[in-house]
């Protein structure tokens, strides 16, 4: 059975307390496990930031400030392992090793952050290596990679695809800090460069598209691949 690690960000899954898309995902994540191994990594979103925002005004270092992030993460990721019920493994797993463990009883795999400095992205990279993943999808809040963030400049231009080298060059102009909040961390970038395994960007505020990406190979969003082809290898 072929491994596929998403990514999905805490603004997509809980963008506030008031207003969620847990629900909507539940399904969606259950009929893909169904054709695939399938690994979450879950971010922190707003929440995440705005305990960041508190830790940072009470002046406390940003390495304590990313422990706090990552509190969050397991949080939210805690959350959808128990909206998954049976579909998923009851514990949050918190180390890579862990979630290669969890994944041994063909249950979806859910985890958070594990280290401050490093990004629920990076995260999920490092995992697609370890475990030998057919793709990493970046479940985000814009329908691909752009030349710029298209929401402070809407003319920024959308690509289908990219090398690797070309998402280092977009994303090494980005600063990263606790609570960071970029399409894909420089840390991620560099993994998906040395792994070769194919990330997909999509737009993942409805839930569907990952379905339809994995399980039918249609979607509009970005491939980063030496390959320079717009296909979803799974």
């Amino acid at each position: 059975m072929k491994k596929v690690v998403i990514s999905l960000g805490g603004s997509i899954l809980i963008p506030s307390l008031e207003n969620h898309t847990i629900r909507e995902y539940v399904p969606v994540l259950q009929k893909i496990a169904k054709k695939s191994r399938l690994f979450v990594v879950v971010g922190g979103g707003g929440e995440a930031r705005r305990y960041i925002g508190i830790a940072r005004e009470l002046g406390i270092d940003e390495g304590t400030s990313d422990e706090i992030g990552i509190l969050i993460t397991r949080l939210n990721a805690t959350m959808l392992i128990a909206a998954l019920g049976d579909a998923a493994y009851p514990k949050v797993a918190e180390s890579h090793a862990e979630a290669k463990k969890f994944s041994e009883h063909g249950k979806i795999v859910v985890m958070g952050g594990i280290t401050p400095g490093q990004t629920t992205d990076a995260v999920a990279a490092v995992l697609a290596e370890r475990v030998g993943a057919t793709a990493f999808i970046n479940a985000t809040s814009v329908d691909g990679i752009y030349s710029e963030d298209p929401k402070k400049n809407p003319k920024a231009t959308r690509f289908d695809a990219i090398t690797p080298q070309k998402l280092l060059e977009i994303v090494g102009k980005t600063a990263l800090g606790a609570g960071s909040n970029n399409v894909l961390d420089i840390v991620a970038a560099r993994v998906v460069e040395r792994s070769g395994i194919p990330l997909i960007v999509i737009d993942g505020r409805k839930p569907e598209n990952l379905a339809e990406a994995i399980l039918k190979g249609k979607f509009r969003g970005t491939v980063v691949s030496d390959a320079k082809k717009k296909a979803l290898p799974v």
